[in-house]
């Protein structure tokens, strides 16, 4: 299997996530990569560089404005007198449709959902590469491969059209998604981190043209909290188009596929002809989040059962964190989806 990634993503290097009160070292950390790519090639993979596709890509999902608050927030921010040496904002406005300011501290807030995305002096860089390996990576399945693997570091599936969030800057699934249309193909997304891909959802939420699908843990007591609830059906001509699987805290193997059974029937009604995987490790039992109990064996079912749609499939990395079990949770997902 083929597989992307370009070294400038491991710039993003964060020195703060805030949870609970509480500061602790990013879990998101580039750490991740030497584990994920150590899985990767122990199940065959051969990685390449991402060509560069430019911003037009990105664009079709990202607003301009945001765009240019990412490419430009730290510099601005490091003007600010005893600023930090990151940016994490501490006031959020209480609507999309509320002021947009002109201090750097106002905009952070505005486009920036929690502490857990802090942007560094090489966080936009680290970024950009990760939605160009992303890009090629549909490229490549658009151009006649039946499954390539991208390795995007930072994530994305949590980054909505104009707001950065959980550890995700730009939304690496969903740019997959929009550049297979661009090329003709009808794309669903199919979401398998324990965490619910809310940003996936909104940017896609009022849309028929790309179905969105997400088994996660229960956001009633998980992050992220205010979306994923099975109520989410999609708006307008997106109405029908976006299905939230919740799972309570603790699902295993069995009751997981049980559910994998349900979003892949929803994925052939659709009539999708390619499937980009928000591919979540953190699923796993032993993930430092501890939200569902997949085994490692598990993930290799899993990704059998997905592989058995028979579709072109788009593997762009999501979360899975540092954990002994990392690399080998890969591998085994990687091996089932060949």
């Amino acid at each position: 299997m083929k597989a992307v990634f370009d070294d400038r993503q491991r710039l993003h290097d964060p020195q703060h996530y805030m949870a609970n009160g509480k500061t602790y070292p990013s879990p998101e950390a580039p750490e991740r990569i030497a584990r994920l790519m150590a899985g990767a090639q122990a199940a065959g993979c051969q990685f390449q560089a991402p060509q560069d596709a430019g911003l037009g890509p990105i664009a079709a999902i990202h607003s301009a404005e945001y765009l240019y608050f990412l490419q430009n927030i730290y510099t601005r921010w490091q003007r600010i007198p005893d600023s930090g040496p990151e940016v994490i904002p501490n006031i959020h406005p209480a609507s999309r449709h509320d002021n947009y300011p002109s201090s750097a501290l106002g905009q952070a807030g505005y486009h920036q959902t929690d502490t857990s995305c802090p942007i560094g002096a090489q966080t936009w860089e680290a970024a950009y590469w990760s939605a160009q390996s992303a890009i090629t990576g549909a490229d490549l399945v658009a151009g006649g491969e039946r499954a390539v693997y991208v390795l995007s570091r930072p994530p994305g599936h949590h980054a909505f059209r104009d707001l950065a969030g959980g550890f995700c800057f730009l939304n690496n699934s969903a740019i997959t998604a929009e550049r297979l249309r661009a090329r003709g193909l009808r794309p669903a997304i199919l979401d398998v981190d324990v965490h619910h891909g809310n940003g996936t959802q909104g940017i896609f939420y009022d849309r028929d043209d790309v179905l969105t699908v997400s088994l996660h843990a229960d956001p009633d007591r998980f992050y992220p909290f205010f979306w994923g609830g099975a109520q989410e059906r999609g708006q307008g001509r997106g109405m029908g188009c976006n299905l939230n699987l919740p799972l309570a805290r603790g699902t295993g193997d069995d009751a997981y596929m049980r559910t994998l059974d349900t979003a892949l029937a929803r994925i052939r009604a659709f009539g999708a002809d390619v499937v980009v995987v928000a591919l979540g490790l953190d699923a796993h039992i032993d993930d430092p989040f501890k939200g569902l109990a997949v085994t490692t064996p598990g993930f290799q079912t899993m990704a059998a059962a997905i592989a058995g749609l028979g579709l072109p499939l788009v593997l762009v990395q999501e979360g899975g964190y540092v954990s002994d079990a990392l690399s080998a949770n890969l591998t085994s997902f990687l091996k089932g989806a060949l």
